[in-house]
């Protein structure tokens, strides 16, 4: 096998077999194939596509390149939920805990944020002391006393797709569905729990932009992983506003806390019990009703807030943020933006109010690029709402960006008005 004959069949469509994929993968991953070589096989499926048995192999080598975990030391069922990620996005904080209270166990490895969608690793960092860093057997403990924990990614699990992504976005490669999906899910079979659920973000915010591409990767991503042996579930959610009032690290860690407080409903905590409703239906922890009414009672009594609560200490963070939020990181620097006149809320661009939020500080721009905890946005409006003249559209936090005249016009103009 050879590079130039791999990347000839796939520049005219032609089929590769599964020994190529995975002698491409192999070879790569090794240095035997360089990157430029790399960089024109990608470019050529994202002209061209894969088959879906293609892509299944190309996962599954992708996951092979590396560890795959070993969960039998955790008792009882897991369960792994990943997001394609968006604005606000902080499901996994809500979910992970009210899952668990409900008896099922909830491994994660998650990562950094990188542009206008956040990380949930750099989300629960803001918390004093929270470390993300564990050895596995520490982590197992966790899960198997708590129900849950998150974890940064180990650099020993898919190696392939660590450089193969940093390729993809240096090329520009990245809007692939195929190769979006063997990014994804050979993480995701890299972890290796029993039962996997797939929140696919659909909208302004989202990497899918249309229902028609969420709903292709959604699809292809359940076959993969039921090829793979897992029980396997995508559901295509809305990002054309943001998730949520809060968007930035330690302000959307504040509005999980006061979801799991009781304090937040509306659409992001009905989000966030549908998906926990359907990890616990993978679970077999009933239909797909009954899951609901348990999710709700997670929350309502309690038992989802203490779960996070002993999880945060078990991982050396300060759990009384679990009772008082104003322990979380606060901003130096804030600016209220008021409507100039009696308007409707039309529409909320959530990629314009990320980019806004990433101008402040929330966000990175290069992968090892420091953040600001603090910094972020507050919603006080949403697609539908009325707002009187002079009445708050939102606040802007930050504690390395005292002028707010460049992100305010940027988050200004993410809204569509109509006047009333």
């Amino acid at each position: 096998m050879n590079i130039i004959d791999i990347i000839s069949k796939t520049k005219r469509s032609e089929e590769l077999s599964d020994e190529e994929i995975k002698w491409l993968v192999n070879s790569y991953t090794s240095g035997e194939t360089a990157d430029y070589q790399m960089a024109a096989w990608l470019m050529a499926v994202c002209l061209n596509g894969l088959t879906e048995r293609e892509t299944v192999s190309l996962t599954l080598a992708m996951r092979d390149s590396g560890d795959i975990l070993d969960l039998s030391c955790i008792d009882g069922i897991t369960v792994d939920k990943h997001s394609t990620g968006g604005v606000g996005d902080k499901t996994s904080l809500v979910i992970g805990p009210v899952a668990a209270a409900c008896g099922i166990k909830v491994p994660k490895m998650s990562g950094r944020g990188l542009g206008h969608t956040g990380g949930t690793i750099d989300k629960l960092e803001s918390i004093s002391g929270f470390r993300t860093e564990l050895p596995f057997a520490d982590f197992a403990e966790i899960v198997n006393t708590t129900g849950f924990a998150i974890i940064s990614q180990s650099g020993d699990l898919c190696p392939a797709d660590k450089k193969m992504y940093a390729l993809r976005n240096a090329t520009s490669a990245v809007d692939s569905i195929p190769l979006i999906c063997a990014s994804i899910m050979s993480k995701k079979l890299a972890l290796n729990a029993d039962c996997l659920l797939l929140d696919v973000k659909c909208g302004s915010g989202a990497f899918m932009k249309t229902q028609e591409d969420a709903e292709k990767l959604a699809r292809l991503m359940e076959r993969v992983g039921r090829a793979a042996g897992k029980k396997c579930r995508a559901i295509v959610t809305d990002m054309d506003s943001p998730l949520g009032n809060n968007i930035g690290n330690a302000l959307e860690v504040r509005e999980a806390v006061e979801l799991l407080q009781g304090k937040v409903k509306g659409p992001l905590y009905d989000t966030c019990i549908d998906l926990a409703a359907n990890m616990l239906e993978l679970a077999g922890k009933g239909t797909i009703e009954q899951c609901t009414a348990m999710a709700e009672e997670a929350v309502s009594s309690g038992a989802a807030l203490d779960v996070l609560r002993r999880t945060i200490a078990m991982q050396g963070g300060d759990s009384n943020i679990c009772d008082d939020v104003s322990l979380l990181p606060q901003a130096k620097f804030s600016h209220e933006i008021r409507a100039s006149r009696d308007v409707r809320i039309v529409a909320v661009n959530s990629e314009e109010i990320g980019m806004a939020s990433l101008m402040l500080g929330a966000g990175r721009t290069v992968k090892d690029g420091d953040i600001d905890a603090t910094a972020g946005i507050v919603m006080a409006c949403g697609v539908g709402d009325n707002i009187s003249m002079h009445a708050p559209l939102m606040t802007l936090y930050s504690s390395v960006c005292s002028d707010f005249s460049e992100a305010a016009v940027r988050a200004v103009r993410a809204l569509t008005f109509e006047d009333i």
